[in-house]
């Protein structure tokens, strides 16, 4: 099929060359405009623009479809679909009506649960047991079109946002090359998702990435696992060396009790409004990633001290 691709994360890069390597004929790939990066301010391209470019493909970065003449360009490049996974931007019903066959998206829950931006960080942080992706047909409204195929994902205990970002990106792509072989061939049924059981992943806002220890361990331990590796649960303390921010990139839940934010005696261990959170892997301002006993050498961890 002749098709224009729309993504932007790296999350969008596995559908993208799955499409090509399944011969499909790739008219443009749309992604969001470089943006300034790093200490140095440089443009830097998305992970979708680079993957185009190293494939060879037409790259448009258009800033919205508000003009006419963004419309007019998508509209001739006369594709049979347009894919979108994780493009970033709202698509009007210009846009959506252009390709003959619609436009297909790929979304990362188990829709209507998650519908909106961060669902695989809300699935986490919500403690569900499983997720999934599912392709869906594109209208007006947020992820409410109908859905014509899914593939579900068990969530384990110790899985991180990054750790499920990665598995479902690969399911996605899978699944997004069948639903559009089926596409082609006049066999890809939509049906109306369900009316019940409708949430929203809302844009992960830094303010919730700092832990409140009255909270039991289990909302936490999924609050850490939904936000790793970024932007990363946190907590201030006194390690040593003055108060600094520690980022918890994995965690446990452990049967200790102890009054709420109390450093307790096993390192690593803080005493939550139940149980407490056993500290894995951290990180320290300035250092990368470590096993807390790679990221304490040199410093005691304070039994009886307090997170701030």
């Amino acid at each position: 099929m002749r098709l224009i691709f729309m993504g932007t994360p790296a999350f969008s890069v596995p559908t993208l060359a799955a499409l090509v390597g399944q011969g499909h004929e790739i008219a443009a790939v749309y992604t969001r405009a470089p943006q300034p990066a790093g200490r140095g301010m440089a443009l830097k391209r998305t992970p979708v623009h680079d993957a185009a470019l190293a494939l060879g493909l037409a790259v448009a970065t258009p800033a919205n479809f508000r003009d006419s003449d963004a419309v007019a360009r998508f509209a001739a490049l006369e594709a049979d679909a347009a894919i979108v996974v994780a493009y970033g931007l709202i698509l009007p019903r210009t846009i959506l009506a252009a390709p003959s066959a619609g436009c297909l998206n790929l979304h990362a829950s188990l829709l209507p649960r998650w519908r909106g931006a961060a669902p695989i960080q809300r699935a986490l942080m919500a403690g569900d047991a499983e997720t999934g992706v599912m392709v869906m047909g594109m209208e007006a409204g947020l992820d409410t079109g109908p859905v014509a195929m899914g593939e579900r994902l068990a969530l384990g205990e110790t899985m991180t946002a990054g750790e499920a970002h990665d598995a479902l990106a690969a399911l996605g792509a899978d699944l997004m090359v069948r639903a559009v072989s089926a596409l082609g061939r006049g066999s890809l049924v939509f049906v109306p998702q369900a009316e019940a059981g409708v949430t929203y992943a809302h844009k992960i806002d830094k303010a919730e990435a700092r832990l409140d220890f009255t909270q039991p361990a289990r909302d936490l331990h999924n609050k850490v696992r939904g936000l790793s590796p970024a932007p990363g649960a946190w907590f201030e303390a006194d390690i040593g060396h003055g108060p600094e921010r520690i980022k918890i990139m994995r965690s446990e839940i452990v049967a200790k009790t102890g009054e709420s934010g109390t450093l307790l005696g096993e390192p690593g261990d803080i005493a939550c409004g139940q149980d407490a959170l056993r500290l894995l892997t951290v990180q320290r301002a300035g250092h990368k990633a470590l096993t807390l006993a790679e990221a304490l050498r040199g410093t005691l961890w304070p039994k009886g001290g307090r997170v701030l």
